[in-house]
């Protein structure tokens, strides 16, 4: 690994775990990023996963290492807490975040309402609440979620801070200015580690944001990764790796550490 790289931002689901196989999770790339870790390396997972389903994820999978920081919900940042519970906020960024996803939806009730009629009777989709209300939906295919996105992208042009995350057959509703890598700048920031420090991997929509090239030097996906994911990764100068899910990210930690 390039002594410059000092931070790694890894999505979870799809690009660590492996869904569907046994094991789940690569015994190589838990045992390189452990050794990364003990060398000074910063660990981060940045998912859409919630911390309560994400720590359930990790146990439910066995983790044999455990993350130095947690990006959760596409937005927000948690570190280890002090006071001997797991994780607590980082700074203010999760206030301001919840701050200015609640104006947001005041403003934009208009297209909110229109998105809810849209899905209610043009689609299968249902919506998904939570607490603070209306929070995505999940589509009965990928294909009809494209539908749904297809018309919030037309909708939103009178709201245009007014956005989604998607994943497979599912969606958040969000403000554009929040994604995975708008966090994983935060904590670089927070962490006084620069874009040209930070390692990246992910392999769907919503990992698209830490891939581009804006926030990670060295962006990579796994062979499982969607066409948009590869195409960010390799117009970003990243890798590509030839293996799925975690093998993939270890096979992309040795290119970076040989290049």
């Amino acid at each position: 690994m390039p002594a410059k790289i000092r931070l790694l931002s890894t999505d979870f689901d799809g690009t660590l775990v492996a869904h569907g196989t046994d094991p789940v999770l690569d015994r190589d790339c838990m045992e390189y990023i452990g050794e990364l870790q003990k060398q000074g390396v910063i660990w981060a997972i940045n998912t859409g996963r919630s911390v309560d389903l994400l720590e359930s994820g990790l146990a439910d999978f066995e983790f044999p290492i455990h993350p130095d920081f947690i990006l959760t919900s596409e937005r927000d940042v948690f570190r280890p807490s002090s006071n001997g519970g797991k994780w607590e906020p980082y700074g203010d960024w999760n206030e301001r975040v919840a701050r200015d996803h609640a104006a947001l939806y005041n403003s934009a009730e208009s297209v909110l309402a229109e998105v809810v009629d849209f899905v209610n009777q043009e689609t299968k989709a249902r919506l998904l609440y939570h607490t603070a209300g209306l929070e995505g939906l999940v589509a009965e295919s990928e294909e009809e979620l494209n539908r749904v996105a297809e018309f919030i992208d037309e909708a939103r042009q009178k709201q245009p801070k007014f956005h989604y995350q998607r994943n497979t057959i599912y969606m958040r509703f969000c403000h554009a200015d929040y994604h995975k890598g708008a966090a994983l700048a935060e904590l670089s920031r927070l962490l006084e580690v620069s874009r040209e420090a930070i390692f990246a991997a992910g392999d769907h929509h919503n990992d698209v944001s830490m891939l581009d090239g804006r926030f990670a030097q060295y962006p990579s996906c796994p062979a499982n990764a969607i066409p948009e994911v590869r195409a960010a990764v390799e117009s970003a100068g990243g890798y590509v790796a030839s293996k799925p899910c975690g093998a993939g990210v270890h096979e992309a930690l040795l290119h970076f550490a040989e290049s």
